[in-house]
């Protein structure tokens, strides 16, 4: 295989060598509780480190349902904005076997107020106590949910764009999946950062990517592994468990897709956003040369995680400055 090293941008390689690793990479998930542990006390502590933040309030909700438990939502909006407020329904990363609805309040808050929007969060369930669609349907709650409580709230049911990173964003693409197949109204947009959304591992980056220690495909199979079982890999599993499984693309909102080069999700990525605009869905897509899995979140202040997130922010920006298409 070859060295990922050469290829990598200098300040992401700078950064990497900052990142604690256990002999199977970042995330060790061979010991899944040790390392939730880790990732929760890692996350905590980067959030005690934040000062409060008058401009934006917290708020917890809870999803009903009458076919499964009730999925928890944290709503972060902007104190002073005035409403109806559009909302961003974020997923967030963890491979679907780690990670919290808080964990990302640190750069969740200052975006709420950059972007004058409210932010809901879902603390949907994780594998492999709950296994694949699991995490699907807590999205499809959710987005059921807000659309229908939008008014009370203060929100604009209207424009709900949807978004996740990583295995969040393998979330939010199949929760996309069940709104159009159920008949939901639209998302405004899926906004995907490097999207878990190919249980087969194998493309050739899924090979390629094997020494960085970030989500290398062996710990890519093992999460797999966790979210699926023995399904992993067989034809038994559904567009709802691993999107690049859907043939049927069409009629799916506006899509962002970004990925870095040295991604083992990179081909399954840009497979899906080719397939995407063949099928007439509108599409902005995004490669970054040099960059990891996850290189936003380990280098933030590089030049690449900049570039990205002005980007990003851009994207979602236009989307909610987007009157909705009449039904």
């Amino acid at each position: 295989m070859p060295d990922s090293r050469p290829l990598m941008d200098q300040e992401l390689s700078l950064a990497l060598d900052a990142v604690p690793m256990t002999p199977n990479g970042a995330f060790d998930l061979t010991d899944l509780a040790t390392t939730r542990a880790a990732f929760r006390a890692q996350a905590e502590s980067a959030a005690d480190s934040m000062p409060a933040d008058p401009s934006v309030t917290v708020e917890e909700h809870l999803a009903s349902r009458t076919d499964g438990p009730d999925v928890p939502i944290r709503l972060l909006r902007p104190t002073d904005a005035p409403g109806p407020l559009p909302v961003l329904l974020w997923f967030h990363g963890g491979g679907q076997v780690l990670g919290f609805a808080a964990q990302d309040d640190p750069w969740l808050t200052p975006l709420s107020v950059s972007l004058g929007c409210a932010v809901a969060v879902v603390d949907y369930r994780l594998a492999p106590e709950t296994p694949a669609p699991g995490a699907a349907e807590d999205g499809f709650t959710a987005y059921r949910w807000l659309s229908r409580e939008a008014d009370v709230l203060g929100l604009d049911g209207t424009r709900i764009g949807i978004a996740g990173q990583s295995g969040g964003g393998g979330v939010a693409a199949a929760t996309a999946l069940l709104i159009r197949d159920r008949g939901g109204a639209t998302p405004l947009f899926q906004a995907l950062t490097y999207p878990m959304l190919d249980d087969r591992n194998h493309t050739a980056s899924s090979h390629e990517i094997t020494d960085i220690g970030i989500w290398d495909r062996s710990t890519n199979l093992l999460a797999w592994k966790a979210i699926l079982g023995d399904r992993a890999g067989t034809d038994d599993v559904r567009p709802y468990e691993a999107p690049a499984r859907a043939a049927d693309l069409g009629a799916l909102p506006p899509t962002f897709i970004a990925v870095g080069d040295l991604d083992c999700f990179r081909d399954e990525d840009l497979d899906y956003a080719a397939r995407l605009r063949a099928q007439g869905v509108p599409v902005e897509l995004h490669l970054y040369p040099g960059a990891y899995h996850a290189f936003d979140v380990i280098a933030p202040r590089s030049r690449l995680a900049v570039t990205f997130h002005r980007t990003w922010l851009d994207y979602l920006d236009r989307r909610f400055r987007t009157a909705p298409t009449p039904a």
